[in-house]
């Protein structure tokens, strides 16, 4: 891979360019304050996060063309990301992406079938007595599990189509060396 490019995706290059343009960005941006500095470990790693939108946001497009989707329809953002918690279950690339209505679209069409069952619900019920009622606690768990294929599949999309650059791997990748995540 060119020392320009940060990653392809399907073969067709996401041009580290680009990746500077969106850190330029966000550096111009109110959030500057809260970045880390450039250059440094976290630096790089946000560099890395800016990679993984930018793949991502590919592989979405492109699944939004082979299916025909367009946001036409599409949920809103908040029906399928209504807190933090959520946000955080299916992971800050994700949760960004899904601010697109043509990427809730691919969510929607890709996660169409998803379902649980009433043991599942049973079984949810005899924990969580008091939290939810049986129709609330058929919707608050099929929405996990939607959630939950849906990062399935972007994961599985990914590791078919996408190839990283030294440098631009995933931040959570434990061979990378900023990565700080520890057990």
């Amino acid at each position: 891979m060119s020392v320009d490019v940060a990653a392809t995706v399907g073969g067709v290059a996401v041009p580290v360019a680009e990746i500077d343009a969106r850190e330029e960005q966000l550096r111009a941006s109110r959030l500057a304050s809260s970045l880390p500095r450039s250059g440094t470990s976290e630096g790089r790693q946000l560099r890395r996060w800016l990679t993984q939108l930018a793949v991502i946001e590919r592989v979405v497009a492109a699944e939004a063309s082979a299916r025909g989707l367009t946001a036409d329809g599409a949920p809103t953002e908040d029906e399928l990301l209504p807190d933090l918690t959520v946000r955080m279950e299916i992971g800050s690339v994700a949760a960004s992406v899904l601010a697109d209505p043509v990427a809730r679209a691919v969510f929607a069409s890709v996660t169409a079938d998803v379902d649980v069952t009433s043991e599942q619900v049973a079984s949810y019920q005899s924990r969580n007595p008091l939290r939810y009622s049986d129709s609330e606690a058929y919707e608050h768990l099929r929405a996990a599990a939607r959630r939950r294929a849906f990062r399935l599949w972007l994961d599985a999309r990914c590791a078919a189509v996408v190839e990283l650059a030294p440098g631009y791997e995933h931040p959570g990748d434990p061979r990378q060396p900023d990565n700080t995540h520890r057990h």
